[in-house]
Formats: C-alpha cells, sequence, structure tokens
C-alpha cells in the first residue's frame, strides 16, 4: 500500500515534470502549496543532494579520462643514438577539448565493437598491440586483414603493426595526397597523439556520428638522442580542423548540390523549412530560429508531428527537459518513429547526426515532412 511519502513524491515528480512543461512554453506562473503532512521530513538517512551528487559525478568523469590518457615519463636512458621520442604535454593533456575527443573516440570505438565483446578504456594500453585497430578497420573496410591473432613477441608484433598500417593507408589514402602522421614503430611505441590521430581519420573516413571540437593542438615534448646528449624540443601537432558534414557515405542527393553549388537557393530552401516549422509551432507560442540547433534534443520535432497529424504527444512518451545526450538520442529516435507510424519512409539521416546539430542532416528530414505536410 503506498504510504504518504511516496503519494508526497510522485507528486513532487508531477510537480516538476509540469513546470518544466510550462515553462518550455514560456509560462513562468508558479503556485504555492501549503505544507502538508507529505512534507515533513522522515527521520531516516541523510539523502545526497543534488550538490553532492553533481561532485560525485564530476570526481567520477575526472578519474574516467584520467585513467583514459595516462602520461608516461620514459626512460630516456633506453634512447638509442639517433632515436627519438614524444609525449603529450601536462597542459595539453589537461586541455578540456583533449579530453573530450578522447572519450568521444573510445565511445565510438566501443560501440562499434560492441558485437566483437571488446572494450577498450585506455588510449595507449588497449591499442598498441593493434589487434583493436584491426578489428575496427575490418568492421568498418568490410575487409579481411591477414596477421598472426596472437604475437608475443616485440618484433612479432611490429610485423603484426606493419601490416595493418599498410591496410589502413590503402584504404584511408587512396587517391589522397595527404600523408599519415603515424607508423607502426610510433603506434607499438604507445606515441598518444599518434593514436589519438589515427582514430580520428578513421572516425572521419568512416563517417562516425562525432562532433569533434574544432581546430585542436596539442604540444608535445620531443627527446632526441645525439651522441651521449639528449636534446628536448616543444613541438605542436594539429587533432582536428574544422569539420564537415557527418552524414554516411551514399548516393548524393540535391542538399549535397544544395550545399556545393547553390549558396543562394539553399538559404531559400532554408527560409522556407523555417516558415513551414513555425506555421505549425507558432500554435503553442514555439519558434524556430536556428534550424542547426533547436532541432538537436528532438523536443521541436516531436512537437511538430503531433501538430501536424493533430494529436497531443504525451510528455511521458518524451523528455521536454532533456538533460543529457542519452534523453536527446531517445527523443529523436522516437520523432523518427512517430514520421514512420504517420507512413512516411524512414528519415534518411543518422539520428546521431540530428543530435550532433548537422544542418545537412536535419534539413532533409524538416524537408520531406515539408513534402508530406505543405498543405496541412
Amino acid at each position: 500500500m503506498p504510504t504518504d511519502y511516496d503519494s508526497g513524491t510522485a507528486q513532487s515528480r508531477k510537480s516538476k515534470k509540469d513546470e518544466g512543461f510550462l515553462n518550455k512554453f514560456g509560462t513562468l506562473t508558479k503556485r504555492k502549496k501549503t505544507p502538508g503532512p507529505e512534507d515533513q521530513p522522515k527521520e531516516k538517512e541523510a539523502q545526497p543532494t543534488e550538490e553532492d551528487e553533481a561532485e560525485q559525478l564530476d570526481r567520477d568523469g575526472r578519474d574516467a579520462i584520467d585513467s583514459a590518457l595516462v602520461l608516461y615519463q620514459p626512460d630516456l636512458r633506453l634512447l638509442e643514438d639517433g632515436q627519438s621520442i614524444r609525449t603529450l604535454t601536462i597542459e595539453s593533456r589537461d586541455d578540456p577539448n583533449v579530453r573530450e575527443i578522447v572519450q568521444l573516440l573510445i565511445h565510438w570505438v566501443n560501440d562499434e565493437l560492441a558485437s566483437e565483446r571488446i572494450v577498450v578504456k585506455n588510449i595507449q594500453e588497449d591499442f598498441y598491440d593493434g589487434q583493436v585497430i584491426q578489428k575496427l578497420l575490418e568492421k568498418l573496410a568490410n575487409i579481411k586483414i591477414e596477421v598472426p591473432e596472437v604475437s608475443q613477441s616485440e618484433e612479432g608484433q611490429k610485423q603484426k603493426w606493419r601490416i595493418i598500417v599498410d591496410a589502413l593507408n590503402r584504404n584511408l589514402f587512396t587517391g589522397n595526397v595527404a600523408t599519415p602522421k603515424w607508423s607502426a614503430e610510433m603506434i607499438h611505441g604507445k606515441d598518444v597523439v599518434a593514436i589519438i590521430q589515427l582514430l580520428i581519420s578513421l572516425a572521419l573516413h568512416y563517417r562516425a556520428p562525432i562532433r569533434f571540437p574544432n581546430n585542436v593542438n596539442v604540444q608535445l615534448m620531443v627527446y632526441e638522442k645525439r651522441g651521449k646528449n639528449v636534446s628536448k624540443n616543444l613541438v605542436t601537432e594539429q587533432l582536428t580542423t574544422k569539420q564537415t558534414e557527418l552524414g554516411p557515405k551514399g548516393e548524393r542527393d540535391a542538399f549535397d548540390t544544395l550545399f556545393d553549388y547553390g549558396p543562394d537557393k539553399l538559404q531559400h530552401v532554408k527560409s522556407s523549412l523555417v516558415a513551414f516549422c513555425n506555421k505549425h509551432l507558432n500554435k503553442i507560442n514555439l519558434e524556430v530560429t536556428d534550424l542547426e540547433t533547436q532541432f538537436q534534443d528532438g523536443v521541436f520535432l516531436i512537437l511538430l508531428m503531433g501538430l501536424l497529424e493533430g494529436y497531443f504527444v504525451p510528455l511521458y512518451n518524451f523528455h521536454l527537459q532533456v538533460r543529457n545526450n542519452d534523453e536527446k538520442i531517445k527523443n529523436v529516435q522516437f520523432s523518427f518513429f512517430l514520421m514512420e507510424e504517420a507512413g512516411m519512409s524512414k528519415p534518411k539521416s543518422r539520428v546521431q547526426d540530428i543530435v550532433n546539430g548537422d544542418l545537412k542532416s536535419t534539413l532533409r528530414v524538416l524537408h520531406a515532412l515539408f513534402t508530406k505536410y505543405k498543405h496541412v
């Protein structure tokens, strides 16, 4: 049987959701509630506050990132004459953009290799022997790389890496004048920047649903031995430039042509789609001003589908006040479900592309809605 405490908790949850709904629609009215028995404090263990939970999440996040990117101090005594080694500086390791890139890459690799039951946690330790990169490339390129499955010797691992790097370069740089920034020796030596650059190249080439921070550079300390002396120099390496579209490779469509050759026509299409969306969303006091960002959380897409089809979408079916990336993904997935239920073809765009703010993908979805509902 539910207690007064349970009833109060449920009522509190409902109140918060209603308030969030009202805030979404610009209503700022708040009602004061007369304290009742259910509001009296219970004699029980102190519950963690929101601040406590936030601090714990922050600590957990820092621990996870630190374990994913550990800086090792090189043993300079092992350097041979003419040999060099480089390490990421502490400042670059602690750069929020670098940390974000590492986490995005690890999450993407784990998602791609989930069927192989492979889980990676650390950039250096989990990639240097070549097995994970081999499995990842085989999955992405749909190829088979003939290498020894297990190799215990260091030379055997390096030879395995040379075969994998050859396969990487054939698939990533065919017809491209670009040259790779990594080598078998660098990656086997746990050169963290080389590993990150390799993974970013794979992610971009195979159109991973990732939006990397733009124009990220890192600083490295390079140690080189000449005779008995070891010199050190600070150098800069580029990790990312400005990222373009996220959509998967495939047959080009009218939007590809518009983006490439028709900026004036593209602006006209965007204006038409904004007008179409606002014609319906204005009925519930909502307005679209930025196509690139306002559809990322899926809320406008869900509400727009309800307006176009003439029904009210129950609030318990989606997240009106989005708190994290997972809720964005679930919202956009739900909007795609509503579109298919309405008899539309499955959207060409990927859910992650909408969430990541890929304009071309968002325009494709909105244009499909416009085509079906322009006379509504």
